[in-house]
């Protein structure tokens, strides 16, 4: 009997160095936006009317930059994260192209860094993945890392690889927005505020909030076509310290960003992401909470700035007190992602 079925890559079968082109490019679809307001509650306007859009300089309405982002993030997990034990973090992302329903996205990676665990039994990998449309330009590109398990624990761990990583995007070299501020409109934006109303330092509780349910999370995740185990087995993760299937990292983003709407209306295109870190697990059944701090602006010129933004989710817990790190600097249990990004925003004047 021949082993056709792929087992996916362990942690010793990464070397640093590696190119790895994925499989399965994805046309990307009205279909796809539509459900994707449909499992997170997106409702920024330059993603949700063609006319909007257009208003702005835009052939249409593009397809939401975290839809992108979670599609070539999709593409990368039969070959990174099939036997992850966690996604980790973000760091030095991209967005260089929008996406246009209608649009092809594939996605190749390079493996930057390795480091096996002290258990032995896991390691951490990073690699840089870009994605790609249909003429071959850049879309998207950002660093990951991700917790793999080894196949084989008496093999020898290899050469440990930490890469050095940016702790943001300057602002000097953040990619230029896609739209236009002239003929924005802050009254269908649904909010009044502009880039000169924020101020850094400010704090927004963003009031709302999402149940996760079972069938939602994994219909999501399904959409990205990310088929890590984690998040589907339940069988498997039965055994596993949690006892269940953990909900994708990148539904706790998707879900806190439409909460984000609720005070930064206008700060619609992500155009980088500085880092991001999953600090603990989510999963169906817990419900969303979301706060934003001001860390940063930037002016962009031609009635463009740029916000640099925390946004950090809780689960079960209300953001009234901005819950996020304790005093020895440690991340509160309820904290469920903590992702620094920059967005672009309108001027007002």
């Amino acid at each position: 009997m021949t082993l056709k079925s792929d087992p996916g890559n362990f942690f010793e079968d990464f070397v640093v160095g590696d190119e790895l082109v994925h499989a399965t490019p994805r046309t990307v679809t009205e279909a796809d936006a539509a459900l994707y307001v449909g499992l997170t509650g997106s409702r920024y306007a330059l993603y949700s009317a063609d006319t909007f859009a257009q208003d702005c300089g835009l052939e249409g309405a593009p397809i939401d930059p975290l839809l992108a982002f979670h599609v070539v993030f999709g593409k990368t997990v039969p070959d990174i994260s099939l036997n992850a034990v966690a996604n980790l973090g973000y760091a030095d992302g991209r967005f260089l192209t929008p996406v246009y329903p209608g649009d092809t996205l594939r996605a190749v990676s390079e493996v930057i860094g390795v480091k096996e665990n002290s258990n032995g039994k896991t390691g951490v990998v990073w690699v840089r993945t870009t994605g790609y449309n249909q003429e071959n330009e850049e879309v998207l590109t950002y660093v990951r890392w991700v917790m793999v398990n080894k196949k084989d624990t008496s093999k020898p761990a290899p050469a440990t690889v930490v890469p050095e990583l940016p702790g943001a995007v300057k602002a000097t070299s953040l990619p230029r927005p896609a739209f236009s501020s002239s003929g924005y409109d802050f009254v269908l934006a649904g909010s009044p505020f502009g880039y000169e109303d924020y101020e850094i330092g400010e704090k927004i509780d963003h009031v709302d909030a999402f149940t996760v349910e079972e069938a939602e999370h994994q219909i999501a995740t399904r959409l990205y076509q990310n088929t890590a185990k984690v998040h589907f087995n339940q069988r498997e993760q039965a055994s596993s310290r949690f006892g269940r299937p953990l909900t994708y990292g990148g539904v706790a983003i998707s879900r806190a960003r439409p909460l984000a709407f609720n005070g930064l209306g206008n700060a619609a295109e992500i155009i980088a992401i500085n880092a991001g870190s999953h600090v603990n697990p989510l999963f169906a059944g817990d419900t969303v909470f979301a706060w934003s701090e001001v860390m940063d602006k930037h002016d962009l010129g031609d009635g463009m700035g740029a916000l640099r933004l925390r946004l950090v989710a809780a689960k079960n817990r209300p953001c009234t007190d901005f819950p996020h790190k304790d005093a020895e600097g440690k991340h509160l249990s309820d904290v469920i992602l903590d992702f620094d990004y920059w967005a672009a925003i309108p001027s007002r004047s």
